[in-house]
């Protein structure tokens, strides 16, 4: 008995597809292509040996005729939305709608970019770059914020004492007068009094280097130095470069913007005076390590750092901003996944990590991961770190299958490799957030404290059909 498959438009027209595959081991796969305007075939044995998959904005048995209704396929660009606003038609020709635009975007179809650096909102000489529907502001140092609207200019504390001596280490210690004298790196504060008032690294130390820990992550904007006398004699360090580390393991040395070689900073040229140098941009760590390149006589040092803390004036700023994932500030290439979905196993219709925008239309909308399990992930590559406060999920459809992420876990990282999960603050466990309950509605969580990372994973603990995200992450640069 011959087994036959016919094709069909039911909703379990996967299962028949399955069916299909099967009933095919023995014929030819769409030997002729009958599917029109880039339709896929599917071909089976019997009197109707094949159906078309169509693409957007094509149906019919062959995807010869187009869908119905104006705004199908959707003729707004830049993910705007189409609404009929007549609802008529003169023969196959429509044309009553209009666009709705995102922000960022206006024409008769969304086409056109504005220029949102038109109305100059970068303050304090800060450059401005236009994103499709946002902008950055380039800060000259020592300004901040989204605007750079905010000084960070705060003296943290080596002249004062604000940094204990537990906090300052060095690579060696000059011990003068028959090793009675301790030039030790807790003496290196700017302006420090006294015979023994500086830090000088030993005679036989090649590649010296004081050290701050922070004790927690901080945004530096720059450094005042300043030498010292021994014996009537002025040492100090004429040039010198800068290390910084978030976890005292793995250092990152300071580099301009685009420059592949490390930055030299002209420092001191006597034993007295001081000498600042601004970071531009600012440095973002919790360990700084200052490494002298040329010294007088000895590596003598005296300092003071200068910076703020990362939620500098939180009390004034909004830190709520889309980081742009729907904007597009955040890039393709900075998504990524454990995995992506296929629907019925065609690469036309891959559910990509790049597709995980909030609000994304299109047939293939969202992330979609391959397996439903725990093990899968979305990640973000924020490039450098930064401070986020909260996130926006969001479900999609898979041809008219409802699909959502109804809890997850958040994990963070700073250097893509050693993962931390964000912590419930009373029972201290892993902290499970509420998803969404449908394929389209936004559902919003907040981080308190927020996180200050570079790499955030999305982990889907529950999910409704199959793992489906679209999503925005909520922070500033501060």
């Amino acid at each position: 008995m011959k087994t036959q498959c016919v094709a069909s438009r039911s909703p379990f027209i996967f299962f028949i597809f399955l069916l299909c595959v099967i009933c095919a081991v023995n014929g030819d796969y769409c030997k002729v292509n009958l599917c029109h305007n880039g339709g896929t075939c599917v071909t089976g044995l019997g009197e109707d040996p094949f159906f078309c998959i169509c693409v957007e904005g094509f149906a019919g048995d062959t995807c010869n005729a187009t869908e119905n209704g104006p705004c199908s396929p959707n003729p707004c660009k830049n993910d705007g939305i189409c609404e009929v606003i007549v609802n008529s038609r003169r023969g196959d020709t429509f044309n009553e709608y209009v666009c709705k635009c995102q922000p960022g975007f206006q024409g008769a179809h969304c086409q056109i970019n504005v220029n949102d650096c038109d109305n100059q909102p970068c303050k304090n000489g800060g450059l401005c770059h236009d994103l499709d529907g946002d902008y950055t502001c380039n800060c000259p140092s020592p300004y901040v914020g989204k605007q750079c609207q905010h000084r960070c200019t705060s003296v943290l504390g080596m002249e004062e004492g604000g940094i204990v001596e537990s906090q300052i280490s060095a690579s060696s210690v000059h011990s003068g007068i028959l090793g009675l004298q301790h030039w030790g790196p807790a003496l290196a504060r700017l302006n420090n009094q006294g015979i023994v008032n500086a830090w000088s690294s030993a005679p036989q130390d090649r590649n010296p280097w004081i050290e701050i820990n922070m004790q927690k992550k901080m945004r530096l904007t720059g450094i005042i130095t300043q030498g010292a006398s021994r014996m009537g004699t002025a040492e100090f360090v004429k040039a010198f470069k800068v290390a910084s580390s978030f976890d005292g393991k793995t250092y990152f040395m300071y580099r301009a913007d685009g420059q592949r070689k490390d930055r030299i900073f002209v420092g001191n040229t006597d034993n007295d005076g001081t000498k600042a140098n601004m970071f531009d941009p600012p440095i973002v760590g919790q360990y700084i390590r200052i490494i002298p390149v040329v010294c007088r006589k000895a590596c003598t040092l005296r300092m003071e750092l200068v910076g703020c803390e990362l939620n500098v004036h939180s009390s004034t700023i909004s830190c709520n901003d889309a980081l742009g994932m729907k904007s597009r500030l955040i890039s393709d290439g900075q998504l990524t996944a454990s995995s992506s979905f296929r629907t019925w196993g065609i690469d036309t219709f891959t559910w990509h990590p790049f597709y995980a925008r909030l609000d994304k239309q299109g047939k293939t909308n969202a992330w979609a991961a391959a397996n439903n399990n725990r093990s899968e992930w979305l990640q973000l590559d924020l490039e450098k770190p930064k401070r986020i406060t909260g996130i926006i999920t969001q479900g999609a459809k898979d041809f008219g299958v409802v699909q959502f992420v109804s809890a997850f876990k958040i994990a963070y990282s700073d250097d893509g490799l050693s993962w931390s999960i964000v912590k419930d603050q009373l029972t201290e466990s892993d902290k499970i957030f509420q998803g969404n309950i449908d394929n389209n509605t936004y559902r919003k969580n907040t981080f308190e404290p927020p996180l200050f990372a570079r790499y955030v994973r999305v982990l889907p603990w529950e999910w409704h059909e199959r793992i489906t995200l679209r999503l925005e992450l909520l922070g500033c640069e501060d």
